[in-house]
């Protein structure tokens, strides 16, 4: 049982710049909207450092939360009009599930996801904090965990969360196409709902919403290389993580930095899951954790005495971010090497410290993954096709196979 909370006035409307009027639809969701997890989300940006290239792209994780959470609610109509039950208790715990759904990010989202903690992904810290509001809130909770985790007896409804065609997609391409100004992003998210149906307890979509699909999938493949792979953000990006660990070495130095409270207690240790899982306290601090404290901390190091250090934040602050290349072949060593001993030289740093500023990685545009929850195409004769299979466009087989391109960041004055 719930604890019978004060529930009047809380049937709310929220007016959103993406969908228009979006209705809180159940109390309990209210509660959850005003609990601080939630709130904390409001200070997370959505797409990191993608307001540097796109200024407008400063929408938070809370508003996307708040957008999946009213796609949803359009599903969950859409499939019990075609005669599949969904109770009311079923229909609270997946909205749960979806508007909790990205309460484990950190700061700056995906950038600092393997530094600020030890290879714990958003996704773990999620389940976690669901756990923990249901010690609150009960077994409205612990259904949409089940959910959340793909352990409920109805596999559709996890994928409504989870999976290549779930609300959390659907919402985030039409939203940061909307505050990027990137137009290829614009997809038919009520089409695609609309077409949406089960078949043997698996999320299944209409044959006749095909082409629908492909845009999707093509839409999702051009907003990865234009905006969540465009290279001068990937290039903040690996500023940003660099700054951080330079700020974790020299504070396990004993070197001392200016850190909010939280930010000091990432900085001195190295957590993983296990410690997550048994220390309550660990998840009780990343709940304090914000983009706040990263930009709070960057102002300051600027005039920090670790040179390097220093270098990093001042040029994050100011946007005099590395130059970056891309191409289609891997970097030689001959050609990294040389990047490294320019800078060794220019800055006067030793061989380790070159690699706070020269990077070289890959870049993976997986636009329709064969491997993952595929998108299921329900024929009129009823049989279960997969769209890359179905599709009369030649563009959804070339895109099921990953893309990949290759880069080298360093700085140029």
């Amino acid at each position: 049982m719930r604890p019978n909370f004060n529930r009047n006035n809380k049937k709310k409307i929220v007016n959103d710049p993406v969908y228009g009027f979006i209705s809180i639809p159940d109390p309990l969701i209210f509660d959850l909207l005003e609990h601080p997890y939630m709130q904390r989300l409001r200070r997370i940006m959505q797409l990191g450092m993608s307001h540097l290239v796109y200024p407008g792209a400063l929408h938070t994780r809370f508003h996307h939360a708040l957008g999946a959470m009213h796609l949803m609610t359009q599903a969950v109509a859409t499939i019990r009009r075609k005669g599949h039950e969904i109770t009311q208790e079923e229909e609270r715990a997946v909205l749960i599930a979806i508007l909790l759904h990205d309460i484990g990010h950190g700061p700056f989202s995906h950038a600092l996801e393997y530094d600020i903690v030890n290879g714990v992904n958003h996704e773990e810290i999620s389940s976690l904090f669901i756990q923990r509001l249901s010690n609150t809130y009960g077994d409205d909770l612990n259904r949409a965990l089940l959910i959340f985790n793909n352990n409920y007896s109805k596999p559709f409804l996890y994928q409504l969360v989870s999976s290549q065609l779930d609300m959390d997609r659907l919402d985030y391409l039409n939203r940061d196409s909307f505050y990027t100004g990137v137009s290829e992003g614009i997809i038919g998210s009520e089409r695609l709902i609309e077409m949406l149906n089960v078949q043997n307890g698996n999320l299944v979509l209409e044959e006749k919403g095909i082409y629908s699909v492909e845009k999707f999938i093509v839409a999702r493949r051009l907003m990865y290389w234009q905006v969540y792979l465009h290279k001068t953000v990937v290039a903040a990006e690996f500023m940003l993580i660099h700054a951080l660990r330079r700020a974790k070495f020299l504070v396990k130095n004993g070197v001392s930095i200016f850190a909010s409270p939280t930010l000091q207690f990432f900085l001195e240790k190295d957590l993983g899951l296990d410690a997550f899982k048994s220390d309550p306290d660990i998840l009780d601090n990343f709940a304090n954790l914000d983009d706040y404290d990263i930009l709070g901390a960057l102002k300051v190091w600027q005039q920090h005495n670790d040179p390097i250090l220093s270098m990093l934040a001042r040029r994050l602050v100011n946007r005099k971010l590395f130059k970056i290349e891309i191409s289609k072949d891997r970097f030689s060593e001959e050609r990294v090497q040389l990047e490294k001993e320019m800078v060794k030289k220019q800055l006067d740093i030793t061989e380790e410290e070159v690699n706070y500023f020269v990077y070289t990685d890959v870049l993976t545009n997986n636009a329709y993954n064969q491997n993952k929850q595929n998108i299921n195409l329900l024929m009129k004769n009823n049989e279960i096709i997969d769209l890359s299979k179905a599709s009369d466009n030649l563009n959804i087989s070339a895109l099921a196979n990953p893309v990949e391109k290759f880069f080298i960041c360093y700085p140029v004055d």
